[in-house]
């Protein structure tokens, strides 16, 4: 009984004295009982001692780590502050916009950099595709401020504003909301460009000539130079040109000019009049030298015209049945007194196809006649429906429009002779002149009432009541001169029963220049033939004065 009693007085002192080592005490015996061998008897208290010197200082270290930490974090901060102390404010304040404020905890910022990577890695997970989506969509962000007035649907007055009146389909459309103008602006622009520009379609991919144009790019800025030219489109507005000298200016007369044209070849201008003469011009745009002058006794020139190849002129007059032909190389003029099968008492309005192979004469009774241009030998007669007022081929000869005095269009085909399309002149009631484009995309045709219509040749051939593009209506009285320009940049019409009755209109916008004529000055007087040079460097108009005015085109650099 007595061993039972010491060792309980033992084990009671033992849990007395020391607490704590109890806890640390009970893994050593079950590591001794696992083992099998005999208890071990406890050690005596001098043998404890060293455990507790352990203990202090295991508890003393993390108070070092602690002091070494906030030590380390004071120097840091004594570093930023010194290196703070020349950073502008600018720079600071960006700094706390990018990394927030975090002047006084650091560790903040480097949990929030790790959160970001942790994030990062979470997002990697996901399939290239979302991660795309999710880089081309940016978070949406709350604005600031909202004003009640910019929800409300704000109408625009379409009535009472010149140029948007003519946007109007219908009456009801007095107003309209923005977002309903912007779209009809946009069919506006398209139906005047004939469909979307290229520049302005977003749709297109990325092609391998992208990639040869970035290495243009490329080699673009590699060198240097003036890189600034005009455009090469004819911009609407206004049009850059100068009063020239006089075309005849070294043969005046006072007799009406009838014909007006330069040479498809040479630097060279033809004017033809009343006064029984027509005369060739050195163009130099100062001077304007004579070369010659032909004159044919009574005989008052209606038109006079170069050949395609500009070899010889031909020449009709105003009551007479005799074509005169003047042969430029051999200096002979040749009279064409009667042509075989031609049963015509007066040849006055005729045409010369673009590739010098047919002559068209324009007759009475309806009646067009085709010639051989080489021999003036008679093809065959065409005929239309009352009178003819005004005849023109195609770009390519193989085609010709016919306009009759009733405001009837007819399309010929010059191989057979038969009329491939027919179709009235929308609002015209009597057809006074028609010319065709030489790109061959428009016809134009000039009414009695001043309005010139412009069509696509496409309809014309393809439709029975072909829509004019435009109608032009920016004459009074009847349209008696039409010419385009060679680029098919500029449509001009006249009309010779009023004065300062010219202008030139932009295509393919359909808009007239401004800048043209200047009726303060009032020299052009009545029109009754005009031209363009073969580039399209100069114009020239012819009055009843007697002058040949000619003017100089800055857009187009040849003549």
């Amino acid at each position: 009984m007595r061993p039972e009693r010491r060792s309980r007085t033992k084990s009671n002192r033992r849990a007395g004295a020391r607490p704590g080592l109890k806890t640390q005490m009970k893994p050593d015996r079950r590591s001794r009982a696992g083992t099998g061998g005999p208890p071990r008897k406890a050690a005596p208290s001098s043998q404890r001692t060293p455990p507790a010197r352990s203990s202090a200082a295991a508890a003393a270290i993390p108070v070092a780590a602690a002091a070494a930490t906030a030590e380390e974090r004071r120097l840091r901060l004594r570093n930023r502050s010194t290196l703070e102390e020349d950073k502008p404010a600018v720079e600071r304040c960006l700094e706390e916009l990018v990394f927030g404020d975090v002047e006084g905890d650091e560790d903040a910022l480097l949990r929030r950099l790790r959160g970001a990577r942790v994030q990062l890695h979470e997002d990697s997970d996901d399939s290239e595709v979302e991660n795309e989506a999710k880089d081309n969509f940016p978070p949406q962000k709350k604005p600031v401020w909202v004003d009640e007035e910019d929800e409300d649907e704000e109408m625009v007055d379409m009535k009472n504003n010149r140029f948007r009146k003519d946007m109007m389909k219908n009456a009801s459309e007095s107003k309209l909301s923005k977002e309903r103008l912007q779209k009809r602006l946009k069919e506006e622009f398209q139906h005047a460009m004939g469909g979307v520009p290229a520049w302005a379609e977003t749709s297109k991919r990325r092609t391998s000539s992208d990639d040869e144009s970035e290495e243009d790019e490329d080699d673009l800025l590699q060198r240097t130079g003036n890189f600034l030219s005009t455009s090469a489109s004819l911009p609407r507005g206004i049009l850059k040109m100068k009063n020239c000298q006089h075309a005849n200016a070294e043969r005046p007369t006072t007799a009406q000019i009838s014909s007006v044209q330069f040479h498809p070849c040479a630097q060279v201008v033809m004017v033809a009049g009343l006064d029984n003469a027509f005369s060739l011009f050195q163009v130099d745009g100062k001077t304007n030298p004579k070369i010659q002058s032909i004159y044919l006794e009574k005989f008052p020139i209606f038109k006079a015209c170069f050949s395609a190849n500009g070899e010889q002129v031909l020449a009709t007059s105003t009551h007479s049945k005799v074509l005169y032909v003047y042969d430029m190389l051999a200096g002979k003029l040749i009279p064409v007194h009667q042509v075989r099968g031609l049963k015509e008492r007066i040849v006055r309005s005729f045409e010369v196809s673009p590739d010098g192979s047919f002559l068209l004469i324009n007759g009475i009774a309806g009646y067009s006649h085709l010639l051989v241009m080489k021999t003036k030998e008679l093809i065959g007669s065409m005929k239309i429906n009352g009178r003819v007022s005004a005849s023109a081929f195609t770009s390519d000869s193989k085609k010709i429009y016919t306009y009759s005095g009733d405001g009837e269009v007819y399309v010929w085909d010059v191989s057979s002779r038969k009329c491939l399309n027919r179709f009235v002149d929308e609002g015209s009631l009597c057809g006074l002149s028609i010319a065709t484009s030489r790109n061959g995309q428009y016809v134009a045709c000039g009414s009695g009432c001043g309005v010139v219509n412009i069509y696509n040749q496409d309809s014309c051939l393809q439709e029975t009541n072909p829509k004019p593009i435009k109608a032009i209506m920016n004459l009074v009285t009847g349209v008696t001169s039409l010419a385009f320009n060679p680029t098919t940049e500029i449509l001009a019409v006249a009309s010779e029963k009023m004065k300062e009755a010219v202008r030139l209109v932009h295509l393919p916008s359909c808009t007239v220049f401004s800048n043209f004529p200047v009726v303060k000055k009032k020299t052009i007087s009545h029109v009754h033939s005009m031209d363009f040079s073969p580039r399209g460097g100069y114009f020239a108009l012819g009055n009843e004065k007697g002058k040949a005015l000619m003017y100089r085109l800055h857009h187009y650099s040849d003549f």
